[in-house]
């Protein structure tokens, strides 16, 4: 018998990479997915490279992926990190004001 279920209404963190906010995304991400970052100059180095290539990657439970200028980045509920792109964040989440 085929059922029917409604996702559990969960609050999650999340912030949208852009290219202003490289920075920011890093101190989201909390240096889980950048530890290797050493000094200013690096970090310089990565938000350059992050700028020409598009996209940030990211580990996730499933493995790496990509999350491209105007994704959203996730933070779940048991603190793992995931990419989205926007029409389905916009369509799953609304703000919590």
């Amino acid at each position: 018998m085929i059922k029917k279920y409604i996702k559990k209404p969960v609050q999650i963190e999340a912030i949208q990479l852009k290219e202003d906010n490289i920075i920011e995304v890093f101190d989201f991400l909390d240096n889980t997915n950048y530890e290797e970052i050493k000094s200013r100059l690096e970090l310089d180095e990565m938000v350059y490279g992050i700028k020409e290539q598009g996209y940030i990657g990211i580990s996730t439970l499933e493995g790496y992926m990509k999350a491209s200028f105007g994704d959203y980045i996730i933070k779940g509920i048991k603190g793992e990190f995931y990419p989205c792109k926007p029409d389905i964040f916009k369509a799953t989440y609304e703000e919590v004001r």
